[in-house]
């Protein structure tokens, strides 16, 4: 697909996991990108940056917008699982949802032709046996996952109103180099190799490589049947616990230290630790059904997960020295 004239794009959130390598994409493609920053930051080359402060209801878009044809908006209020907000509720929605809608509408009032949002799987809740479907009742579970379903519900109304092109895309857990939190902690557990009662888990997970969504974005970004629409994406394989464990072990030239125990105990073991969620993740399933994206964009992601693993823990093995789980 071709760019079209005087192809120029606003990405919010240039800084973080997902808006460094966007950054480094469309720079390498010759796009023209306007980077909203909270504060002073350095960029790829070719990239041009805007201090817009934090992001909320009062954020004023107006100069930045200026002949932008296209928005990225990836910044938001990410999921913690300890939060230092006295209401996080409200923060989420300040951010999540007043935010995001604040910079819609200047967005569409300054004639951008197509806003592209980066939401969450986690809107269709979590729990089920079957493979969400983007046409499955939304069911968000906790304050993240419900401002990310409310900004979206925003999004639909305002290019209702206005015309504006909306595109949504809901991933699940990403991974990648650069990856922080629960899958950094888990590189970190691999690696050292303790005996984990995780053999007899069964469960399967739909994740993304950080490479495949990148790709993805620069599809939806022009693609013409991407107007309106909301899409579900994963890798193309779905993995258990145990095969996730071993073929990150496999990249590291190590072997998994996995063994049986009924699940049902470990649960109950989770319950008593305080650690459900956290047991939650490593013995239950959530898989995405993602043939929208694959028929309607005629999308398949470019990488395979050993290749989205590898180039994880190599970033992993070469930068772990001074990194721990907890730095965001």
């Amino acid at each position: 697909m071709q760019s079209p004239k005087n192809f120029k794009v606003l990405l919010t959130g240039p800084t973080g996991f997902v808006g460094r390598a966007l950054v480094a994409r469309l720079v390498s493609e010759g796009k023209s990108v306007y980077a909203a920053c909270r504060r002073d930051t350095s960029l790829p080359e070719g990239a041009a940056s805007f201090h817009c402060g934090d992001i909320g209801p009062e954020t004023d878009w107006s100069e930045v917008l200026q002949g932008i044809t296209h928005v990225i908006h990836l910044a938001g209020r990410v999921h913690r699982m300890v939060d230092p907000a006295a209401d996080p509720e409200r923060e989420y929605h300040r951010v999540n949802v007043l935010g995001t809608e604040r910079l819609a509408r200047s967005a569409a009032a300054a004639g951008v032709r197509r806003f592209l949002f980066l939401s969450t799987a986690k809107v269709h809740g979590e729990g089920r046996e079957d493979s969400y479907r983007e046409d499955n009742p939304p069911q968000p579970s906790d304050p993240y996952s419900r401002s990310k379903w409310e900004a979206e519900e925003i999004l639909r109304g305002i290019s209702k109103e206005t015309g504006m092109e909306t595109v949504i895309l809901r991933p699940p857990l990403i991974y990648g180099p650069g990856v922080k939190a629960n899958f950094l902690r888990l590189l970190q557990l691999t690696e050292k190799r303790p005996p984990l009662p995780l053999g007899g888990v069964s469960n399967r997970r739909s994740l993304l490589y950080l490479g495949n969504l990148i790709d993805a974005i620069m599809v939806c970004l022009l693609h013409p049947n991407a107007a309106g629409e909301t899409f579900l994406i994963r890798d193309c394989e779905d993995l258990s616990t145990p095969e996730l464990i071993d073929r990150l072990s496999l990249a590291m030239g190590k072997t998994s230290r996995l063994f049986p125990f009924p699940v049902s105990l470990l649960r109950g073991l989770g319950r008593v630790a305080c650690k459900s969620r956290e047991l939650d993740r490593l013995t239950g399933s959530f898989c995405l059904d993602d043939r929208k994206i694959r028929s309607v964009l005629n999308w398949n992601p470019p990488f395979s997960p050993e290749q989205g693993l590898r180039e994880t823990v190599k970033w992993y093995l070469q930068g772990r020295n001074g990194r721990t789980a907890d730095h965001f």
